[in-house]
């Protein structure tokens, strides 16, 4: 009979979450946190932020120290929110529970504006869709000729970065850290990386599956921000569908009651954008600046990057222009086969998290700490 376990978040942690029980120490527990942030959102300057905060731990971890590398962060990308991206319902595809299993106490976080994270007045106006979007999303809510409440960005990459800041400043005070690891996805290589290049001293590692870079993107933010059409992007169940299905490379390479599983997440972390026509995922449209050429060259964190053979939003070799920029001479540069932008929901998903796994406990993927690797067939 295993011992029963009751955690007291707020005891144990200092912030609101929801009650986690778990009968065995070799259980899981899934415990929902709240950071209080300060806004540097420009939609919402000096206001506060509620990020939301999924931990996913063993209970016998939960109830020890924490080994000084073995706190876990997840970032997610420009439209997936982190519990969808890295701990949906199919559990079999949670890459957060397989470095949990493996002994690591580990997080993910949503920004402002993305799944259960304080979203910004402005998302809630769908008129801030961008024009072609609105008659195929939300006919029934506006007109194509609809005048936005908002040109401008809702929240920036440096609000994503204070975002970060806040939560892994929270991390570090309650695990008793001194840094964390980080791992990303897409656009989460620009949050997590370029936090990463500010804030060396807070990051043990990063773990980046297909790191949007830009070698030659701008260094600072524009000053005054852009005008644009639609500062809030939206896709419908359709739409997810058909970009994944145009990355598809080989046979068998997701199954196809993942999109069924993953759409019900998506909806779920998002109650107004389900009632727009069908349903639609919103997300803010971030501008990204500050990881280019001259700040990766500058970089020292050990930094794992993959990505897809089959991958058409980052392509290859977009990374491997990364491996080569970065100045770390801790890198490595793993091509998954077999694999698409999606690749932590498709059959050969162990493959990137044992990778990760490996990289996170030696430094090191198969044996190899630097140079380019090929994972699958």
């Amino acid at each position: 009979m295993g011992r029963k376990y009751w955690l007291l978040c707020t005891a144990m942690l200092g912030i609101a979450c929801g009650a986690a029980v778990a009968d065995d120490a070799d259980r899981l527990l899934r415990i929902d946190h709240y950071v209080p942030a300060a806004s540097t959102a420009p939609s919402m300057p000096g206001q506060m932020s509620q990020l939301y905060v999924r931990e996913v731990v063993m209970a016998a971890t939960a109830l020890r120290s924490p080994d000084p590398q073995g706190v876990l962060l997840f970032v997610h990308g420009a439209g997936t929110p982190a519990e969808v991206a890295f701990d949906p319902s199919m559990r079999s595809y949670s890459w957060m529970a397989y470095l949990a299993r493996a002994g690591f106490d580990v997080f993910s976080m949503d920004m402002t504006g993305y799944g259960r994270s304080t979203r910004p007045l402005a998302m809630n106006d769908a008129c801030n869709v961008p024009k072609e979007s609105r008659p195929q999303f939300i006919p029934q809510l506006i007109t194509p000729a609809c005048a936005p409440s908002r040109t401008q960005a809702i929240t920036t990459m440096e609000s994503d970065w204070h975002d970060i800041d806040a939560v892994v400043d929270h991390l570090i005070k309650v695990r008793h850290v001194q840094k964390v690891s980080l791992l990303a996805w897409s656009q989460g290589g620009p949050r997590a990386g370029g936090y990463a290049a500010r804030n060396p001293g807070k990051v043990a590692k990063l773990v980046v599956l297909a790191p949007a870079y830009n070698r030659a993107g701008p260094a600072q933010a524009p000053n005054p921000l852009p005008t644009v059409d639609g500062p809030m992007t939206v896709q419908s169940r359709a739409e997810f569908k058909a970009n994944w299905d145009r990355q598809v490379g080989c046979a068998a390479q997701y199954d196809g009651d993942a999109v069924h599983a993953l759409w019900a997440d998506f909806m779920a972390s998002d109650p107004v954008g389900a009632t727009w026509g069908s349903g639609v995922r919103r997300a803010p449209q971030v501008p990204t600046w500050g990881f280019n050429q001259a700040v990766v060259a500058k970089m020292q964190v050990p930094f794992l990057m993959l990505v897809g053979t089959h991958d058409k939003q980052v392509l290859p070799e977009r990374v491997r222009e990364l491996y080569a920029d970065l100045g770390s001479k801790h890198k490595l540069f793993v091509e998954l086969a077999c694999a698409s932008h999606n690749a932590m929901w498709e059959k050969n998903r162990e493959l990137l998290f044992k990778a990760s796994l490996d990289w996170l406990r030696e430094g090191k993927v198969n044996g190899v700490a630097e140079g380019e690797l090929k994972l699958g067939e």
